[in-house]
């Protein structure tokens, strides 16, 4: 599936995603990005940040593949909002999603629309 139309595909999943985009291995956006509608919370040079540390930890995550499996997602529920993250081929699909979603059901939505 083309990198734009996956993430167009995950904002159009729930009115409460707020941003999906794609992360390559360098820590950079290369498809999607925030809603229409909805503002950043943090400033451009912490969006690069975020980037680089989400890249980061997918790779530490990568080190357990062997013995407990792949990593299908990650979720971090913070006070302003949910992140989450899906391994992509050689990116990471980012999420960012308002706090009162059913987490519990998303990411698996976001599952089927990544392996159709």
């Amino acid at each position: 599936m083309d990198k734009d139309e996956l993430c167009k595909q995950v904002l159009e999943l729930d009115s409460r995603i707020r941003f999906a985009g794609l992360i390559n291995e360098n820590g950079r956006l290369v498809a999607g990005g925030m809603k229409p509608g909805f503002k950043s919370l943090e400033d451009s040079r912490d969006d690069e940040m975020l980037y680089m540390e989400l890249v980061l930890r997918a790779k530490m995550r990568k080190e357990f593949d062997k013995v407990l499996g792949p990593v299908k997602f990650a979720m971090s529920y913070r006070d302003m909002l949910i992140i989450m993250s899906f391994p992509v081929n050689e990116n990471i699909l980012l999420i960012s999603v308002e706090k009162d979603v059913d987490f519990s059901k998303l990411p698996f939505k976001i599952l089927e629309i990544i392996h159709h």
